[in-house]
């Protein structure tokens, strides 16, 4: 077996990142920047993780998150590296952001910022503006008391509570929402259960049921509405692209199609790792991967951290790429199929590890922003359904009954008869996600949110028995989401000496 050398006397200190999603390539750009030669090993033959690309018969398709907020800690990464954003990475507000359709026929389009957004569905609901605008005044409210505390510093470090940002969230727990659920938060905020069930949906960002879940995660109303929405230019994959090329720029090596076999220590203390060509010595590894399978794969020998591990994880998904050969002018880049049924929705994924018969479909074209994503006349159809993760379930069947159940839906709410116009299909189901990305029981999300404790449950950005040995991406503290790996990568860095 080879084994190299890496971080000798007089030599820069070296860093394995593992795993090329988006939060192992912002680590890699962020420790690269503080002076170690970083080498990052991604077991598939592209970058991305779930923030990835694929091309069927002249369509397109984003494969994972579609949903893109926070441009800035995009820009900050190429700030850090003196770069300027809009010479690798560019993007435009959207309005409206999501296009909402209901079992009842309406459609509710979400707009962009308070007044907006308020004045719109005040025209098409039994609430009063001056009613959403107050709840999304909450929104902010929990936004400023939280983002500090459990966005931006590690809570498994106790200087990062003795600042004042801390201290206040900490004081004001109470107004954080911690002790309601979404659902009952919403119930009391609004009369029309369209709205109710909008703001529900936010629990879907994080993998976790609005019944279950805390209404902290209301917060997120203010992240998107307020704070807006974009739309990448060239859809969701430049942004990884973008950050591959910053990364490779500033030195940072790329190794695909290499994967990890095991993280070695020596003494309690990182000694390098293990690839199928051989060892390598490292000063540093980071950790992108899911933080289950990284443990169970690649720490074989560690203590493992067992009630992080055995929380409940979040849900899955199906989705079917679909190339559509006709466009629809009612539908926009984010559209939302509602269920009418929505506690049984969640309460099929999360208590009979299941799909009810009625789901709620999100339908994500990118064509209808980059043409080119899609033949003339055609859209491309990200068709993306919430569901349990993998837990042995027959999924061939589920798939196509689930299938079954959203063309009729489509069909029903958009007025079409939309099988014959499906020309190219790809699936992925949970077992494709684990394959794919590494997630445990195809989780999206890692843990799920359904409990007031959630967010101090995360697994720390570092090992607490292990020197060297670091954690960024989804899985891990802060959470999922493009912003929230993004921030995990900038204090994971933080905590390298």
């Amino acid at each position: 077996m080879d084994i190299t050398v890496r971080g000798e006397p007089g030599q820069r200190k070296s860093c394995a990142v593992i795993g090329a999603g988006v939060s192992g390539i912002a680590v890699a750009i962020r420790m690269q920047k503080k002076g170690y030669a970083v080498t990052v090993y991604e077991a598939n033959a592209f970058p991305g993780g779930k923030l990835s690309s694929e091309n069927r018969k002249g369509y397109r398709f984003d494969m994972g998150p579609s949903v893109f907020t926070m441009p800035g800690y995009v820009d900050e990464l190429f700030q850090l590296c003196g770069k300027n954003p809009r010479d690798f990475f560019n993007y435009t507000p959207l309005d409206p952001v999501y296009r909402y359709f209901f079992e009842d026929g309406s459609v509710l389009h979400a707009r962009h910022g308070k007044e907006q957004f308020a004045s719109v569905m005040t025209a098409n609901s039994v609430d009063a503006k001056e009613d959403i605008i107050k709840y999304l005044d909450k929104s902010e409210i929990i936004y400023n008391l939280t983002e500090d505390v459990f966005l931006k510093n590690s809570l498994h470090k106790l200087k990062s509570f003795f600042t004042w940002p801390t201290l206040k969230g900490i004081l004001n727990f109470g107004k954080i929402g911690a002790f309601d659920t979404m659902n009952g938060a919403n119930q009391k905020a609004f009369t029309d259960p369209r709205l109710v069930q909008v703001f529900n949906r936010y629990a879907t960002y994080n993998g976790s049921s609005p019944y279950l879940s805390p209404a902290t995660l209301n917060v997120i109303a203010h992240v998107e509405i307020v704070k807006g929405a974009y739309y990448p230019i060239g859809g969701m994959y430049s942004i990884t692209k973008s950050l591959v090329q910053l990364a490779q720029d500033i030195g940072v090596e790329f190794r695909f199609l290499a994967p990890v076999r095991e993280i070695l220590t020596e003494n309690k203390k990182i000694a390098g790792i293990r690839t199928d060509t051989g060892t390598t010595e490292y000063d540093v590894v980071v950790s992108n991967m899911d933080i289950y399978n990284c443990y169970r794969q690649l720490l074989p020998h560690a203590k493992k951290p067992a009630k992080t591990l055995n929380q409940p994880k979040s849900s899955s998904g199906i989705i079917f790429y679909w190339g559509i050969k006709t466009e629809f002018s009612q539908l926009g880049l984010h559209n939302i199929l509602f269920s009418g049924d929505y506690e049984e929705e969640f309460n099929a994924i999360f208590s009979k590890k299941s799909i009810c018969s009625d789901p709620t479909v999100y339908l994500n074209i990118t064509s209808k922003h980059t043409p080119g994503d899609a033949p003339p006349g055609c859209e491309n159809w990200f068709t993306f359904i919430n569901t349990p993760n993998n837990s042995g379930q027959d999924w061939d069947k589920l798939i196509l009954d689930a299938r079954t159940h959203i063309i009729k839906k489509i069909n029903r709410l958009l007025k079409t008869n939309i099988e014959p116009l499906i020309e190219s299909e790809l699936v992925f189901d949970p077992r494709v996600i684990e394959s794919r990305t590494s997630s445990a029981f195809g989780a999206i999300y890692g843990n799920s949110s359904n409990n007031k404790y959630a967010a101090f449950l995360r697994h720390p950005n570092f090992s607490k028995e292990i020197k060297n040995l670091y954690f960024c991406g989804g899985s891990v503290h802060p959470g999922p989401s493009i912003p929230l790996s993004l921030l995990s990568a900038k204090i994971t860095s933080n905590l390298v000496k």
